[in-house]
């Protein structure tokens, strides 16, 4: 069974509950001191121990998203690079050292509302490993590619592509499970809304247990890298995928957002478009970062900062859009970093910057659910 899988934990309960039910019956039976009945004892309460410490350790890893797979757990950093066909992604670019390769880890049997038919009917969404030649660097995601991608009369086209990104702590399997991110974006492109678009879901954190804001860390893990070098160029090896920027767009929420706004900002060559759900302006510096990631570098800190680069750099071509709650904690940012933009995309209007603001909502799914909608939309209509 998969580490992130639901039988897992149900089986873990199943045997705490038939280890704690067997103390309460056998228990009388074993009160004597001999060498026998104590070890017996002892045996007991040590499976309803382990069953419940590793119940909790696994519900608190399915929430936070630390570890995705067994591999990823014992062998951190340390996947095998395995060839995979392109075959069945139709025109996809063949490779010398192919970064993509199918994988069944990730989950997707706990979750609901899933394509179910024929991939040139209802699309097909896949569970891949994509592996980094620049950083190293090897994570787990789920590509979705519309319908679109098999029908034989789309077969020299190449398709624009969401990259979205969940928060920090949490897995890809939120985008999923607790976002109906594939759902929405296909209700969206059978509507009409949305061109058909292949949504590739990810993680910002490639690294477990630490936030890193999507940054290259100095002397530490290269995330930027991954995902404006790595992940590109292992996408475009795999599927026919968009060349330009304008057809790539990022979508996140929370930490997933401050990516997507960062990550778009500094390198609107690659992500011409993004979306920001309740994102940060400025690299986070709090225990989860594991403190200030520059190093106390404050010129690199300033390059990160959105507002500073405003202010100081010449405006991306970029079409960006800021979302929040007008109840929100950083909906104060949000308003300024807005109306500098507007300042700033006057004088330049390759640069657009459009704000998105619910008049309530918290930090928090329900408030990301119902900016979803409008968000994607907003990003099938900027793509190229």
């Amino acid at each position: 069974m998969e580490l992130t899988s639901e039988a897992l934990v149900n089986s873990l309960l199943a045997l705490g509950a038939a280890a704690l039910v067997a103390t309460l019956w056998v228990w009388p039976r074993l009160a004597s001191q001999r060498p026998l009945p104590v070890l017996g004892r002892i045996g007991l309460l040590t499976v309803v121990q382990v069953s419940i410490l590793a119940v909790l350790a696994l519900s608190v890893n399915n929430s936070f998203g630390f570890y995705t797979s067994w591999d990823d757990l014992l062998n951190p950093g340390g996947a095998k690079r395995v060839l995979t066909s392109n075959e069945n992604h139709k025109g996809g670019t063949p490779v010398s050292d192919q970064l993509v390769q199918p994988t069944d880890e990730g989950g997707l049997e706990g979750v609901g509302n899933l394509p179910k038919g024929a991939p040139e009917e209802v699309g097909r969404i896949e569970s891949v490993r994509v592996n980094g030649k620049e950083t190293g660097f090897s994570d787990q995601m789920f590509v979705y590619l519309p319908p679109e991608y098999f029908d034989p009369k789309f077969a020299l086209v190449r398709f624009p592509v969401v990259l979205a990104l969940a928060g920090f702590p949490g897995t890809t399997l939120n985008l999923l499970k607790e976002l109906p991110m594939l759902q929405t974006a296909v209700e969206l492109q059978h509507s009409g809304k949305m061109p058909p678009t292949v949504l590739v879901l990810a993680r910002p954190a490639v690294v477990p247990a630490r936030d890193t804001e999507c940054v290259d860390v100095p002397g530490g893990p290269r995330t930027e890298t991954w995902f404006v070098k790595d992940v590109p160029a292992a996408l475009h090896s795999a599927y026919r995928l968009g060349r330009s920027a304008g057809s790539w767009g990022l979508f996140g929420y929370s930490t997933g957002g401050s990516c997507a706004m960062r990550l778009s900002m500094r390198y609107p060559n690659v992500y011409g478009n993004a979306a920001g759900l309740h994102g940060d302006f400025a690299v986070r510096q709090d225990q989860y970062t594991g403190g200030d990631l520059f190093n106390g570098d404050k010129t690199l800190a300033q390059q990160h900062d959105l507002g500073w680069r405003l202010q100081n750099l010449p405006a991306p071509p970029l079409n960006l859009l800021a979302v929040s709650t007008r109840k929100e904690a950083d909906y104060p940012q949000t308003v300024q970093f807005v109306e500098q933009a507007a300042q700033v995309s006057a004088a330049n209007p390759q640069f657009k910057v459009e704000s998105l603001y619910l008049d309530d909502g918290g930090h928090n799914f329900d408030s990301w659910t119902r900016e979803l909608p409008a968000s994607l939309e907003w990003l099938g209509s900027h793509l190229g």
